[in-house]
């Protein structure tokens, strides 16, 4: 039963990572929501996530957050720090859900799969967003914003409720991310 506790605590840390590289904030909000809901455990150390005080902090920044995508040049200059942000999130959701490990075991795992998630994922999602605002003049972030934000909530809900779906969702993605990569790299190619 610990191993399997274990698994899902990793599960639960990697879909919320995901849902970071989406939004940085949100995720947090939804995490500290369940740790002082008493609806996820969250390791000892990071007890003050689900403090009364982070859950306002984390709501404030999400509204900040959510409605500075909607600014026209501004989403592009919030890319550019979501970036670092991001990977620093997805390593503390990682360490913060990961418990009954030794803080080693932890914390090469959260800066591995938790930051390496959310960085991944982020990295693809100013992409998308760099690519919107050149081929559309940026008419079309605003869609690309309120897909990012829903991306965002169905995964940090999923980690928390069904941490083995978010956990699927996060290789699904990484797979559609693969793909296009693949398929971009395959148009690159000088034919001879």
């Amino acid at each position: 039963m610990e191993t399997f506790n274990l698994i899902l605590s990793i599960f639960l840390g990697i879909g919320l990572a995901a849902a970071v590289g989406f939004r940085v904030f949100l995720p947090l909000l939804i995490m500290s929501l369940a740790g002082y809901f008493d609806v996820i455990p969250i390791n000892e150390n990071w007890q003050w996530i689900g403090s009364l005080t982070a859950v306002i902090i984390m709501a404030v920044a999400t509204v900040v957050e959510i409605f500075g995508y909607y600014i026209p040049w501004f989403d592009n200059l919030l890319d550019t720090i979501a970036l670092p942000l991001a990977t620093l999130a997805g390593t503390a959701v990682m360490v913060a859900t990961v418990t009954d490990l030794s803080p080693v075991i932890t914390w090469t795992l959260a800066i591995i799969a938790g930051g390496g998630t959310a960085a991944a994922i982020k990295g693809n999602t100013s992409a998308a967003r760099l690519t919107s605002s050149t081929t559309t003049g940026g008419i079309a972030n605003p869609i690309l914003t309120t897909a990012e934000t829903g991306t965002s909530i169905v995964m940090a809900v999923a980690a928390i409720f069904v941490p083995v779906v978010a956990f699927v969702l996060v290789l699904f993605l990484f797979y559609v991310i693969f793909k296009f990569y693949k398929k971009l790299r395959k148009k690159g190619t000088p034919r001879t």
